[in-house]
């Protein structure tokens, strides 16, 4: 291969100064080998750089405090005139490129970032400054609440007197009786069936509930409007839908006198929504006589004091509210739970709210100090469904771990762990009813059957019905095609309604029960 002339002498000087002639005329001593310690290798030194940069770029993101609360973290990019959502990203892809966001305004501008419109105040802070503290905090309450916690101090000690002296003389029962009792009460859910089926949204029904003389189903969908339906024939109701959600509902409840004492144009009935409201309805007309707001998130389960003047809400804002239902006014605000509220229910007495949700993990309050009195700490996953059971003490609650806990209030404890279904459980709800069953010996002075057995709805399709002495199955409802999504048992014993990702409302009944 020829060289090129202009190259030639630099060879030849870059050959003498790698191979100096030897004295001797031989080969080289280690010694007399050239070293070069500063060879450069720009691609390699390129690399290493842009690593280093890139790991301290990671290292000032981690020092960047972002929101955990994924409504703050949509609220902070919407701010900065980003997207709120990308295609397929989920809530930490979205805490990430928030966090991403900020370190690039940040190197941008060079200067800290404050997001006071989403915590108060949140900067660019040093590890040790960002931890979080957990500490106790009290809110203050003013004098309408101080006045409401009065009112159920009064109602519940006399609700749980009565109650209890109930319990005393149901304590005397002999035991024989009432294990003959129970034995006929299984025996007739046993022959629990289908009776009937009514499609009555065009999307999912995402809740049904009995009203509380049994003769009417209130079923409210993801269409965000609520269908009433008559028991047992399952067709409309002269009203027979109520609009006013512009989003999926979430929670249906009753008034305790609904369809009994309660006047029809008064509220009988109260729904929450995806639109963050809750709307209180009336059995005379399909508008709603009130809309109470607030929350900032999803509107979930509702629930009304037994006494019927006050209202909880569970919300997608982190909070359960209580709320004034003469004057329409929120009285509390309460926190507690570290994601999600999904649920709420309130004991009989009026005593006890239990709330629970997205964090797997319910809490007893006491409305009347406003304390939490118990957490119920045991679930793997979700909570999706609470119920109070007519004896005051015991408390349901429905997982995403497809199990059903039953809570001890006395002992501050799980009583039991109920294998309940093969997947998430969507709802429970205790028999709170009265009357006598067919073919079910009731004796003089025997306990009433109100608390007597559960009912559990699962994404599995299936409706379960469980013995409440010893958590035992009494008999499976197969029936949905697709998740069921709730029940609920009429106060008359005689019906089960539940409803599912298939658009529909079931009725069950006895096969012995002629309709």
């Amino acid at each position: 291969m020829s060289v090129h002339p202009s190259r030639q002498a630099r060879l030849a000087d870059d050959r003498m100064s790698v191979d100096p002639p030897s004295p001797q005329g031989g080969g080289l001593d280690l010694a007399d080998i050239a070293v070069d310690n500063d060879y450069a290798m720009y691609g390699t030194n390129m690399k290493a750089q842009t690593y280093l940069e890139e790991l301290s770029r990671r290292q000032r993101a981690k020092q960047i405090a972002v929101p955990t609360d994924d409504l703050k973290v949509r609220a902070k990019l919407r701010e900065l005139g980003e997207p709120i959502t990308l295609f397929g990203e989920d809530k930490a892809d979205r805490r990430e490129r928030l966090r991403r966001v900020l370190l690039e305004r940040q190197e941008t501008a060079d200067e800290d970032v404050e997001m006071r419109s989403v915590t108060g105040s949140v900067r660019s802070v040093t590890a040790e400054e960002g931890e979080e503290e957990d500490e106790e905090f009290y809110t203050p309450g003013d004098e309408d609440l101080l006045e409401v916690r009065k009112q159920v101090a009064r109602y519940s000690l006399a609700a749980a007197r009565q109650r209890r002296l109930q319990q005393i003389k149901d304590a005397a029962f002999p035991l024989t009786k009432l294990v003959k009792q129970a034995r006929g009460l299984s025996d007739y859910l046993k022959t629990y069936a289908l009776m009937g089926t009514q499609f009555v949204a065009d999307r999912a029904v995402s809740i049904v509930r009995f009203s509380p003389n049994s003769e009417l189903i209130a079923a409210g969908s993801w269409t965000g409007s609520i269908r009433l339906i008559q028991v047992p024939s399952l067709e409309d109701d002269d009203i027979s839908i109520l609009r006013g959600h512009t989003d999926r509902i979430g929670g249906l409840a009753w008034h305790p006198q609904a369809t009994l004492t309660q006047p029809a144009g008064a509220v009988n009935l109260a729904s929450g929504g995806g639109d963050c409201t809750i709307k209180l309805w009336s059995l005379s007309q399909d508008a709603p006589l009130a809309t109470l707001q607030g929350h900032e998130g999803r509107v979930c389960r509702v629930a009304f004091h037994p006494s019927g003047s006050l209202l909880a809400s569970a919300s997608f804002d982190y909070t359960w509210r209580l709320w004034d239902l003469e004057t329409q006014q929120e009285l509390l605000i309460q926190e507690g739970h570290s994601k999600e509220v999904y649920c709420v229910a309130i004991q009989q007495d009026g005593a006890l709210v239990v709330s629970a949700g997205l964090d797997g993990v319910g809490r007893v309050w006491d409305l009347r100090t406003g304390r939490t009195i118990m957490v119920l700490d045991g679930h793997s996953r979700e909570i999706y469904g609470v119920d109070f059971s007519p004896n005051g003490y015991h408390i349901a609650t429905g997982s995403g771990d497809s199990s059903v806990k039953i809570w001890d209030v006395r002992k501050v404890r799980v009583a039991a762990t109920i294998p309940a279904h093969k997947s998430l459980v969507s709802d429970v709800r205790f028999f709170n009813g009265d009357g006598e069953i067919p073919g079910v010996t009731q004796e003089d002075g025997a306990p009433p059957l109100r608390g007597s057995y559960l009912a559990s709805s699962s994404y599995d399709g299936c409706v379960n019905i469980w013995k409440s002495d010893s958590w035992t199955l009494i008999k499976s409802l197969k029936g949905h095609s697709e998740k069921a999504m709730s029940v609920d048992i009429s106060n008359d014993w005689r019906f089960i309604a539940s409803s599912g990702w298939d658009r529909s409302v079931k009725l069950w009944a006895s096969e012995t029960m002629g309709l």
